[in-house]
């Protein structure tokens, strides 16, 4: 990260000696090229190829590759725009949504982390599907990045004496890591900024609680029959059970109990960062920072170090609690944060934009909204996009106004939150818990599928799911 750091901060430095770089004009996503869309392609290239191609120097090299993407965006960017519009635009996407998103993923990282769940769990079928059920519920009200976090490593020990693992990791990304996400603002970002628009708590669980239904029901039913085929063949368990013979499955009990406390201050600082309005606002070169997130950071922050004081040693050590997995989800999507500046751009341009194409394919010819392209369209590009910003992209392509949303275009709204939460399951950089589930299970040796392996499990399994789901509820 610190790579990127540099690069932001000497920009940072340049349009502190500018006096009009706050002032500096917005950029028109209708008038720039799909070119300026390169750099964050690579990005996403690099994630999916390079592991495959050249996996020793992506291991050692990610951060400064991505590093580098993100210059031949920002570099250009500055010589065409001007430096002044580049600090601001840079600034923005560091202050008003990566540091933020950062802090909060490690504030759940730090706090998951310190809590280990004592016993020797067994990985039959109907453990291991009850643990994903588990996390489907509390995904919702701890946040996907929580339960994935709290769940994933008692869930890779558990499986620790079997050789087939990857599959479990896998639908634990598509279940708890997505889909269990889908039922109020604290368990998916997207779904925050709806509830930030004005779109109520309550919601998504009234209107959506249907297709997560279906969704998390026919995944568990799917996950536990081919766990079950993997369980039966000969030579699935190793001969050597790696987890200490004296944990037993009578011992289960949990340590680092006092994190649960600071995940409820987690949750309530998130909640209240929603609720508390307030007229106190800073402004950052450009970028209005509001009391209400400040307090929210700062707490989590607090919260994060008060974690790492009170978590005994040994509970991070039998958690095999590193920075690793958490810095590599912060170097890459520093880079995806700054390379996705354009595209968002050219995305808020509407139909005047070079991606009008895809906002014309969401509205039918009478000019009403198609909920089933709403949710296709939302759906596909937060597979690959930040699915946060893709939302309050279509949030506002179907009007921006969260009472009528909320009523009389109901289905569009379901369809456009539906789309932003599921199908961020349809690849590694879909949601962050992903790839932090991912890093996480390989750095425990789990073997999990490439980029496009992943994606091959995704396409087989949920898009045939998304199209049922279309035909039931978004026709």
């Amino acid at each position: 990260m610190k790579h990127l750091r540099s690069a932001g901060l000497g920009l940072l430095g340049l349009a502190g000696l500018l006096p009009g770089a706050a002032m500096a004009a917005e950029i028109d996503g209708a008038a720039l090229s799909v070119l300026w869309g390169v750099p964050f392609a690579c990005v996403l290239l690099s994630i999916a190829l390079m592991p495959l191609l050249a996996p020793t120097v992506w291991h050692h090299h990610f951060g400064k590759i991505t590093a580098a993407w993100a210059l031949a965006f920002l570099l250009p960017f500055a010589l065409a725009f001007g430096a002044g519009t580049a600090s601001v635009h840079l600034v923005h996407a560091l202050v008003a949504e990566y540091v933020p998103f950062v802090i909060l993923l490690t504030a759940l990282y730090t706090v998951a982390g310190g809590i280990y769940i004592r016993g020797n769990l067994r990985g039959t079928p109907m453990l291991n599907t009850g643990i994903l059920a588990i996390g489907a519920v509390l995904a919702s009200f701890m946040g996907t990045t929580g339960a994935s976090m709290l769940l994933i490593r008692p869930l890779i020990r558990a499986n620790d004496n079997r050789k087939h693992v990857a599959h479990v990791v896998v639908f634990f990304i598509f279940i708890v890591s997505n889909a269990g996400g889908s039922l109020t603002p604290l368990g998916d970002p997207p779904l925050f900024l709806g509830f930030l628009k004005g779109v109520d708590f309550s919601w998504t669980l009234r209107q959506i609680f249907p297709e997560t239904l279906f969704l998390v029901g026919v995944l568990l039913v799917i996950f536990y029959l081919l766990d079950s085929w993997y369980a039966g063949r000969n030579g699935e368990r190793k001969a050597v059970d790696p987890t200490p013979d004296n944990a037993t499955p009578t011992q289960l009990g949990f340590d680092g109990k006092f994190n649960f406390v600071l995940l409820g201050v987690v949750v309530f600082l998130v909640l209240m960062s929603g609720l508390w309005k307030s007229a106190v606002v800073f402004d950052v070169m450009g970028t209005e920072v509001g009391l209400p997130g400040l307090v929210r950071d700062v707490g989590l922050i607090g919260v994060a170090l008060l974690s790492l004081w009170m978590t005994p040693a040994v509970v991070h050590e039998r958690n095999q609690f590193g920075w690793g997995p958490m810095q590599e989800v912060a170097k890459l999507f520093a880079g995806i944060f700054l390379t996705i500046i354009p595209v968002i751009a050219m995305l808020k341009a509407g139909v005047d934009g070079p991606f009008g194409a895809i906002v014309r394919a969401v509205t039918n010819p009478d000019g009403t909204p198609n909920p089933a392209m709403y949710f296709w369209a939302t759906g596909a590009l937060s597979s690959f996009l930040d699915n946060a910003p893709t939302y309050l992209v279509f949030f506002n392509t179907a009007g921006g106004d969260a009472q009528v949303l909320m009523t009389s275009m109901a289905a569009t709204l379901s369809a456009i939150s539906a789309g932003a939460v599921f199908m961020g399951a349809n690849t590694y950089i879909g949601n962050a818990p992903n790839m932090m589930v991912k890093a996480i299970a390989e750095d425990r040796g789990v073997r999990m599928p490439s980029f496009f392996g992943y994606m091959a499990w995704s396409f087989g399994i949920l898009v045939p799911l998304f199209v049922v789901m279309t035909f039931i509820w978004y026709r």
